[in-house]
């Protein structure tokens, strides 16, 4: 019987708010409460970014089904989904094993797609991504 009465207070209370009488004072202002952060479209990209205790260079798809990068350092909500100009760039000339770099290279991939460095020295960082 009390769950029943406290169904009935909690519709009754809920059905007061959306109908704008009841319980609300004229000042107060009714709150939407999000569940997500929205898109900002005109945003840059900042890389790299800390996302879930991870460290990206490059655009991701986490939960998206596209690739999306964070607009701050460490992502606090704020997005926006990538398009041809954020994605990482090349970094000319880029230092691997004993020998530098000036364009992507195919050295040391197994399967010979060329590469290269997303930061000035691979050696020490081992970042890299396929070149198109």
């Amino acid at each position: 019987m009390t769950l029943h009465v406290g169904l009935l207070l909690v519709w009754v209370c809920q059905l007061h708010r959306m109908a704008g009488t009841g319980f609300d004072d004229e000042d107060s202002s009714y709150v939407e409460t999000i569940t997500h952060f929205p898109e900002i479209k005109d945003g840059k990209c900042v890389f790299p970014f800390y996302y879930r205790n991870a460290k990206f260079y490059d655009c991701v798809m986490f939960k998206a089904k596209h690739k999306w990068c964070s607009l701050n350092e460490t992502y606090q909500g704020y997005w926006k989904y990538c398009s041809e100009e954020d994605f990482a760039k090349c970094v000319f000339p880029f230092w691997y094993r004993r020998m530098i770099y000036w364009e992507c290279t195919e050295d040391g991939d197994a399967f010979g797609k060329y590469w290269c460095s997303l930061t000035q020295n691979y050696n020490k960082d081992k970042i890299w991504k396929y070149c198109e």
